[in-house]
């Protein structure tokens, strides 16, 4: 069987039904946009390395069992997993840490809850990672112009000259993406 030319979803189903290797290509396939997303959240090779790991654990768990859904795409399933885990990580983290009062501190400061403050950031990179993966499910042309506004904060003109089109057809693109992302939110939350 060629396998290069093979659609995720059927390597997912061959998987599923017995074929080893299918599961094999997924993670070629893959492997290298879920390990540097896990790279870029961690700061720690060995740590990313493990959390790689644990997420195909998780993948191939959740394959063996019949529980994977087929709503959404591979890719965008597994970086779930992988944020997911991630932030397991952080939860377990700041649970080990142990603070220490120094007499030179305030000691005002030390009472202070830091918890919320990790909070707030675990929730905006849960959402950063959500949008990210509505993102993936845009066309390419509305894709790519979101990217360039939010990535590289370009303006409308320089997309449009980047991108060979008029700056109303910039502008549109971005209207459409904006559009699309609440239908793709709201077909989530439904």
């Amino acid at each position: 069987m060629k396998y290069q030319d093979t659609s995720d979803a059927l390597l997912v189903h061959n998987y599923v039904h017995g074929d080893e290797k299918a599961l094999e290509v997924l993670i070629k396939r893959h492997q290298t946009k879920i390990y540097g997303f896990i790279l870029s959240k961690l700061s720690d090779n060995d740590l990313a390395d493990d959390i790689f790991q644990e997420t195909f654990i998780k993948v191939i768990n959740t394959l063996s069992s019949g529980k994977y859904n087929e709503e959404g795409k591979f890719l965008p399933w597994v970086i779930r997993i992988a944020h997911n885990l991630i932030m397991d990580n952080y939860r377990k983290e700041k649970r080990n840490i142990v603070q220490v009062p120094n007499f030179e501190d305030n000691v005002l400061t030390f009472f202070v809850d830091e918890g919320e403050t990790m909070h707030e950031y675990m929730e905006k990179e849960y959402l950063e990672q959500e949008v990210r993966l509505l993102i993936e499910d845009l066309p390419d042309d509305q894709k790519y112009v979101l990217m360039m506004r939010i990535d590289h904060d370009l303006t409308f003109k320089e997309i449009a000259e980047r991108t060979d089109v008029s700056i109303n057809t910039a502008l549109g693109r971005m209207r459409y993406a904006l559009l699309n992302m609440k239908k793709l939110m709201d077909q989530r939350i439904s």
